[in-house]
């Protein structure tokens, strides 16, 4: 590639510079990374600062370059003003624990640890206007907690940094997250909080920092596959996971692979789909490597291998509001938009709004699949209408 460009110059610059180094047209390389022509003189021409990750990552791949080389200073798409208000109190609980409202009787760890016990429904259910009314005070108790209810108060900042995330909230994410890794009582409670903590790097964008995270904490935590107990194997193929959704996000299809290989022989070694001590978080096993190879056959544009792949899974089995059942079922519905079954996608996506209406708002990607079969339909029906109204479509 020569040298490497300044930081400073826009997406634009880079991409125009690149595309000129390998010999190709705007046409050419339209063509290869199948977008529009006008797309690629637009973003040439900053007339828009960054294109939508997806869109960098198929140039990345028709330029034979990661994606992150395109894109030096990700965007993180922020949540809609109404979402960001809902979580507001939660925000101000994080970041000043000690209120002057706290409680006046001092909290016990017996009684912070029921509360989180019964809370925990509200996680995996996706009840997010509940969350947001009853987190604050719940995490001011837990801050006020002493050295012996640090399990405690770590296990709520995960949960808590793991909805905010899926709400994108991230600096607050971030923020329970950092401390909930502070707090962390052994290594496999660590990577717990890695794994979400990754997670949030990639929904910011920041496809290096995720790799570099969950390959640090793979080799570090890396078991005696002979030996190894189901918790170890467990977390360990959870950051292969990440390793493989950053580096397959990042245009490096070879290095994903890799990682989802290891990732299904610890899931081989395990034989089941395994919950260490019934975290749904930390959920794995066969039937989850199964939904992330569909997950990077999707990102990486392959409609028909997603769909090839997703007549081998069954989720007949999984909580309607599983999220990664949910993100599976977007996957396939986006794979047939594509293969141009609208009928069939709209059929998923309600299916999912059914089930977790307060889930699909927040998916982006939920968005950008409707959006696309709304611009190719003469007319909406029913569904279609009931859909862009749940998922805040611009109409």
């Amino acid at each position: 590639m020569g040298a490497t460009m300044p930081e400073s110059t826009s997406f634009g610059d880079r991409l125009r510079e690149i595309r000129k180094r390998r010999g190709l047209t705007q046409r050419a390389l339209a063509d290869a990374a199948g977008v529009s022509v006008s797309t690629i003189r637009v973003l040439e021409q900053g007339e828009h600062s960054a294109p939508r990750m997806e869109t960098a990552r198929r140039l990345a791949v028709a330029l034979g370059v990661p994606t992150m080389r395109l894109v030096s200073q990700p965007r993180a798409q922020s949540a809609d003003t109404d979402t960001t208000d809902l979580w507001e109190p939660v925000r101000r609980a994080l970041l000043a624990p000690t209120a002057a409202d706290a409680p006046q009787e001092p909290p016990t760890v017996t009684g912070v640890g029921a509360a989180v016990d019964a809370i925990t429904p509200l996680f995996s259910g996706d009840r997010f206007a509940d969350l947001s009314a009853a987190l604050p005070a719940l995490l001011r108790d837990a801050a006020a907690l002493g050295q012996e209810g640090r399990a405690t108060r770590t296990r709520l900042l995960q949960l808590t940094g793991w909805v905010l995330t899926q709400t994108r909230q991230f600096d607050a994410a971030s923020a329970a997250l950092t401390t909930a890794l502070d707090n962390a009582t052994d290594q496999l409670d660590g990577a717990a909080t890695v794994n979400t903590l990754c997670w949030l790097r990639l929904r910011q964008g920041r496809l290096s920092d995720a790799r570099e995270l969950a390959v640090r904490w793979a080799d570090d935590i890396e078991p005696r596959m002979s030996r190894a107990a189901p918790a170890e194997l467990a977390t360990w193929g959870w950051m292969l996971l990440r390793v493989s959704a950053a580096t397959i996000r990042d245009a490096c299809p070879d290095e994903a692979e890799k990682a989802i290989r290891l990732a299904h022989a610890a899931a081989v070694a395990l034989g089941r789909e395994y919950s260490p001590e019934g975290d749904f978080l930390r959920r794995f096993g066969p039937v989850t490597v199964k939904l992330k190879r569909v997950e990077n056959a999707a990102v990486a544009g392959k409609p028909d291998h997603v769909l090839r792949l997703a007549g081998r899974v069954r989720t007949d089995g999984m909580r309607p509001t599983s999220n990664n059942r949910n993100r599976h079922l977007l996957d396939v519905a986006d794979a047939h938009a594509r293969m141009r079954d609208y009928t069939e996608a709209v059929r998923l996506l309600t299916g999912i709004n059914a089930s977790s209406p307060e889930w699909l708002p927040q998916q982006r990607y939920a968005r950008d699949i409707l959006g696309r079969i709304v611009v190719r339909r003469r007319t909406l029906t029913p569904d279609i209408r009931a859909l862009a109204d749940a998922v805040r479509l611009p109409m």
